[in-house]
């Protein structure tokens, strides 16, 4: 089955075991149509770079998810449909990436890559 990374954005006034809740629904509205939940992050309330719905804030949340594709348009679908759910993204991967995403990192485990060369800067 494909395999498919999700964040979405909920209102802020939520608290967090609701913001999760979110989750745990569109995680069984998945399993019941074919596909599974393969890892979840709640992220927490991060502030947003413009309004959204009059929001400055938002619940986070992000899905790793392998399903077929009737099963995530029906998720995407009720996540439009749900008032609570703000914006969605789903973006299909060829695999997923092993532990934690970039969000969940510590700032000093990221790893910045090879930065080459700085050429004539000035030290």
């Amino acid at each position: 089955m494909p395999l498919y990374e999700h964040v979405f954005i909920s209102r802020q006034d939520l608290s967090n075991t609701q913001a999760e809740g979110l989750v745990e629904h569109f995680g069984t509205v998945l399993a019941d149509n074919g596909g599974k939940l393969v890892d979840s992050e709640y992220w927490g309330i991060k502030t947003m770079a413009y309004k959204i719905n009059k929001n400055r804030k938002g619940h986070y949340a992000y899905l790793r998810t392998d399903a077929p594709a009737p099963a995530v348009q029906e998720m995407e679908r009720l996540m439009r449909l749900h008032e609570d759910v703000m914006r969605i993204l789903t973006i299909k991967v060829d695999e997923h990436a092993e532990g934690p995403s970039i969000q969940m990192q510590k700032r000093d485990d990221r790893d910045r890559g090879d930065r080459g060369d700085r050429g004539d800067r000035r030290r």
